[in-house]
């Protein structure tokens, strides 16, 4: 994965915060809980464990949870919360498990850091293999939002409470279907900067690069809570299934 973004020491140190401002942490038992559903034989692998922000409490449910991250700082971070969980450093691109789960998830877009289509694909491959006979990948994954660009960039600017101001900077370039971004994050006397870079995903060609590798589209929800993808839905949690063994 030398071409894709890795979370930095700033971003581990502050990232359960910041899940939290953006309503993530809220929301991750919800994760769990539609996740568990497809973990009848209790196994699941996470790419791009982080700090166990879903992982955790799928694990609390019963489900023998493994996952794989490229950020030592982040598997630092879950160790930390739980021993329950086996995570190891590695790239989701290109991994290989003996094991094979019911269940293969990555959430909040993590997909979108491999910054090529190609590793992008490579990514689903490995998922695919890991899978058992009657085993699912779920993909969590925001839908582009490229209104307000201007010559190829844009700021905005949002105001998460009275504390904390987010002013976002960012490049994009619809060839390669990339965006790099700056996060400036203005809370109290601090300001700390923050830096991702994407290749955003349309839901109809995620379809199409699964199908790559042997999997087709099961379910789609605008949610974890399982309400209705629309043309309006900010994000799509898609769930797929193997179409050959």
């Amino acid at each position: 994965m030398s071409n894709s973004f890795r979370y930095d020491e700033s971003w581990a140190s502050i990232y359960e915060k910041y899940t939290s401002l953006v309503g993530r942490i809220s929301e991750a038992d919800e994760a769990a809980a539609f996740l568990e559903r497809f973990s009848s034989g209790r196994s699941a692998l996470e790419l791009g464990i982080g700090n166990g922000r879903v992982a955790v409490p799928l694990s609390e449910r019963d489900v023998k949870v493994e996952g794989i991250d490229n950020s030592v700082s982040m598997l630092k971070l879950l160790a930390t919360r739980t021993d329950l969980i086996k995570a190891w450093k590695g790239d989701i691109a290109n991994f290989k498990s003996e094991q094979r789960y019911d269940l293969v998830y990555c959430v909040y877009g993590t997909l979108t850091l491999l910054f090529t289509r190609e590793e992008q694909i490579a990514c689903l491959r490995s998922a695919a293999a890991a899978l058992d006979e009657e085993g699912v990948v779920v993909i969590e994954m925001r839908v582009p939002a490229l209104d307000g660009f201007v010559r190829c960039q844009r700021t905005t600017t949002t105001l998460v409470d009275q504390d904390n101001t987010f002013v976002g900077a960012e490049i994009h370039d619809p060839i390669k279907q990339n965006v790099i971004s700056t996060l400036l994050w203005f809370s109290d006397a601090s300001v700390k900067r923050l830096t991702e870079r994407i290749r955003y995903v349309y839901p109809q060609e995620l379809d199409t690069m699964a199908e790559c590798v042997g999997l087709e589209l099961a379910e789609r929800w605008g949610d974890w809570a399982r309400g209705a993808f629309t043309d309006v839905s900010k994000r799509h949690i898609s769930v797929y299934r193997r179409t050959s063994l």
